[in-house]
């Protein structure tokens, strides 16, 4: 089984992180933020894996801290539980329709971290979650994992819809990367940085 378990402490957060590549897609998730809540179980419901997240962090300051630590735990988390990637698709790719919205997440769990994020939001904040954080938590998992990712919202005017389009592709593209399709190294170097 492709696990990881990451915990992680600091002055501002304190994280428990638990991740099963390999699950169901059920999700067990506290951070204080509901909207957050909201995003990562759907990306744990359309990845298909199973993921616990339990979160407390300076909420009274702000929620950039929480946000930015989940990610950095989720992408360590992810790149512990792959470990020497063998045998994954490693590409994934997912469109997705949510509304008047359009999304698309291409991804490679090729070892090179990179964000290229083209989504723009008209309001500050849905709930106590601040919009400018999608791209923040993005740029920690695939720094943190090792993913080049790039992240399009081709149209779309909500953007309670353009976020929940984004994690639900990001889910979709993630479980079509980490699939078993062989027993090789999914590179031509034979192998990918970990």
């Amino acid at each position: 089984m492709r696990t990881s378990k990451i915990e992680r402490k600091t002055k501002e957060t304190q994280i428990s992180l638990s991740l099963n590549v390999d699950g169901n897609g059920q999700a067990s998730i506290e951070t204080g933020i509901g909207f957050f809540d909201h995003m990562l179980t759907l990306l744990s419901f359309h990845s298909g894996m199973d993921l616990d997240v339990q979160a407390h962090g300076d909420l009274e300051v702000c929620d950039h801290h929480t946000v930015e630590d989940c990610g950095i735990a989720l992408g360590n988390a992810l790149k512990q539980a792959l470990g020497d990637k063998k045998g994954i698709q490693r590409y994934g790719f997912f469109q997705l329709p949510m509304d008047e919205t359009l999304c698309s997440v291409t991804l490679d769990i090729s070892g090179r971290p990179y964000l290229v994020f083209h989504a723009e939001f008209k309001r500050e904040n849905i709930g106590n979650f601040s919009t400018e954080m999608v791209e923040e938590f993005l740029r920690a998992v695939v720094v943190q994992a090792g993913i080049t990712l790039h992240v399009n919202i081709l149209y779309g005017s909500n953007d309670h819809h353009q976020i929940e389009a984004i994690f639900k592709a990001l889910g979709r593209a993630l479980k079509q990367a980490v699939t078993i399709t062989s027993d090789q190294i999914p590179s031509s170097k034979g192998w990918i940085e970990v």
